[in-house]
Formats: C-alpha cells, structure tokens, sequence
C-alpha cells in the first residue's frame, strides 16, 4: 500500500506542472481569441464610420472613447454598463470579451470586467501635444493606418492588473516613461496584443528587469519592442 501511494505521489508531482502548463496555453488562446474579436470589431467601427477609427482618449482628457470605466475606481472597476458606454461596444457586445481569462484582478471583492486598453497612438491626436512626440505619427483614420502597414502596429493589448486603469495604454516614444503603462506578465512571463490586420501575438518578456516593481530602462529590449510596433515617424 505504501508503495502505491508514493508511486501515486510521484505522478501527481509529475502532472500539476503539466496541467498548470495547459491551462496557462488555454487561458492565452482564450486571450487572444478576445482580442481578435476586439480588433474584428475595431476595424467594423471604422468601416460603419467613413475610415474614422474609434476615438481612444486618456478618461481624463475625454468621455466618447472606446471603452469606459477606471479599473483603480473600486465602484467602476465592476460595473459591466460602463463596457456598454463604449463607442465599441455596438461591435464587441459581449462583456466577457473585455476581460482575459487568466486575470486574477478583483476589486471589492469582485473580478473587475476589463483586462485591455489600448495604444495612445490610436484614436486621437492626444499624443501629438506631448513633449518631443510630435515627430511621430497618430492615427485617427484607417487610410493613415494602411499607409503605415497595418500588421506592425498594434491596436489594443492585455494591461498588467497593477497597472491598468482608463482604456488608455500610455508609450512614451520619446522615452520619458518606459513602461509607464505595464504590459500583462501573466501568460508565461508575457502579454498578448492585437494589431491592425486583425491578427493576435504573444510578446514573451525575456529581460529579467522588467517588471512593474522597478524603473525600467529606456534600453530595455521589451519596452524597444513594444516602441516598434506602437507607430512610426
């Protein structure tokens, strides 16, 4: 008996990492899948819209944007209407879209309804009134978008849990604020992003200093990565 039990023991030992491995990659599909039907319905939005792409504003600056609701508010953080007062929402009605499933992000107690913001570049002129940003390129139309190449510049990505708070991911290109807005770490060490052609990516981070605990670096390989595909001069 006693060697059954250890033989049982030593299998369990070697099937949790196993099992926690799958359940990570299935959690990371389903994430990507959201963010596919996210970038679907980004581009419906623009067709419906003359080539106008959703409007994506700073909460502060702005109230039409493309998602609602401040994810540091405990009251809105769990308020699925807010989704609703989107000017997205029309196209990604689902609420359970806005969320990655592998979010373990509560707030009062409850699991907060968005996990994704997205890049500052995209929907305004916001960024163009930022010191030594204006050499590089916003976005409000799709004919700026296709001109720029539309598989190099992502649209919307999974915001780490201690970071998020508006729909408004925050690059600094002039590098003022590396990493001033945290990618997720939750899928392997890494985050998933959408880009404007519709398709979905897993960025692994692989320097060992980027996490939101510390200042990351303007050298930083992830956060150059990031700055390639976020918009161009």
């Amino acid at each position: 008996m006693l060697v059954v039990i250890a033989i049982i023991a030593i299998l369990a030992a070697l099937l949790l990492p196993v099992l926690s491995t799958a359940k990570g990659k299935a959690n990371r599909i389903a994430c990507m899948n959201h963010l596919k039907q996210l970038a679907a319905a980004w581009q419906m939005y623009s067709a419906d819209f003359g080539g106008r792409l959703v409007e994506n504003w700073p909460q502060r600056a702005q109230s039409n944007s493309w998602v609602m609701g401040n994810m540091t508010n405990a009251v809105e953080a769990t308020n699925a209407a807010l989704l609703r007062q989107g000017e997205l929402f029309p196209y990604a009605s689902q609420a359970a879209v806005y969320h990655c499933p592998a979010d373990p992000s509560r707030s009062a107690g409850q699991p907060r309804v968005r996990s994704f913001s997205m890049n500052s570049w995209m929907g305004s002129r916001y960024m163009e009134t930022g010191q030594n940003e204006k050499e590089f390129r916003t976005f409000v139309r799709d004919s700026e978008v296709s001109a720029a190449s539309p598989a190099a510049l992502w649209v919307i990505t999974d915001e780490h849990e201690n970071s998020i708070d508006d729909g408004w991911f925050l690059v600094t290109m002039n590098d003022s604020k590396p990493f001033a807005s945290f990618p997720a770490t939750r899928h392997q060490h890494g985050y998933v992003l959408n880009f404007a052609d519709g398709h979905a990516d897993h960025y692994k981070l692989r320097d060992p200093n980027t996490t939101p605990s510390v200042q990351v670096s303007y050298l930083n390989s992830d956060w150059l990565k990031l700055k390639q595909v976020t918009t161009l001069r």
